[in-house]
């Protein structure tokens, strides 16, 4: 991203309980992989902790063929490290959210959510928002598999549950002003609703070139980042439209 977010300015009233959990499963998950250093038990033969990486990213992460049934299981290493045993397909769509393929991939993810996150939480309420980035989790998920039915790489990341905490700060409070670093060096507030939507034209551009350009491949999952998006902004209008009919029915009792 050209633009890294540091703070909004949006006063949180209480403490982003369910934010800051995120946060802190995401990076127990990642320091217990076998891709972090910090995960000493596995065995530092190159060969061995090569092939339990791949393993672990095939066992959780979200692979579209098997999902679909395209293929009974599929396994692009099975020649180099055996196949992949007693995996729970469906519940890799769960899991993947919580799996980052390296510290820089965590890293990002996790400060959108830190900067986002709270604000979200604040604004709909905690249950809400657990639900919210769970929900737009899956749905980014399932929209990346349907875009690549055939697909045997394993998606893994929080970006598409992420992109959906973004499409719903989008709704519900993008009047905030937003410390940024443009180009990561060039400090400035920006308007929420103008990084969020930056965000979500970029997103949508890669998605398109890397689908309809021949040839074009990437190794990260466009699709899942505009399906999550989406998916936020449709639950941050239904939320927002219940807490207006809520506060409406308070008003006329009283």
């Amino acid at each position: 991203m050209a633009a890294l977010p540091l703070n909004d300015d949006y006063p949180v009233r209480r403490a982003p309980v369910v934010a800051y959990a995120l946060i802190a499963a995401n990076v127990l998950v990642y320091l217990t992989a076998p891709q972090a250093a910090t995960a000493v038990w596995y065995s530092p033969d190159f060969i061995e902790r090569f092939c339990s990486i791949q393993d672990y990213f095939m066992r959780w992460g979200a692979v579209p063929a098997e999902l679909l049934g395209t293929v009974e299981r599929a396994e692009p290493l099975v020649h180099q490290c055996g196949p992949v045993e007693h995996k729970s397909v469906w519940f890799s769509l769960f899991s993947s959210m919580f799996v980052h393929g390296d510290a820089m991939h965590l890293l990002g993810n996790m400060v959108y959510l830190f900067v986002f996150g709270p604000v979200v939480e604040d604004r709909i309420g905690r249950v809400r928002f657990a639900v919210l980035y769970l929900v737009t989790g899956l749905a980014a998920a399932l929209g990346h598999i349907l875009t690549d039915m055939d697909g045997t790489m394993p998606m893994v990341g929080a970006s598409g549950a992420i992109s959906g905490v973004l499409g719903a700060y989008l709704i519900v409070q993008f009047r905030s002003k937003v410390t940024t670093l443009v180009f990561v060096v060039i400090p400035m507030r920006l308007p929420g609703w103008a990084l969020v939507g930056s965000y979500f034209v970029l997103q949508y551009l890669l998605y398109v070139t890397t689908s309809n350009t021949a040839g074009a491949e990437s190794n990260v999952a466009y699709a899942a980042h505009v399906y999550g998006f989406l998916a936020g902004v449709l639950t941050g209008l239904v939320v927002h439209r219940l807490r207006w009919r809520s506060g409406a029915r308070l008003s006329d009792v009283h």
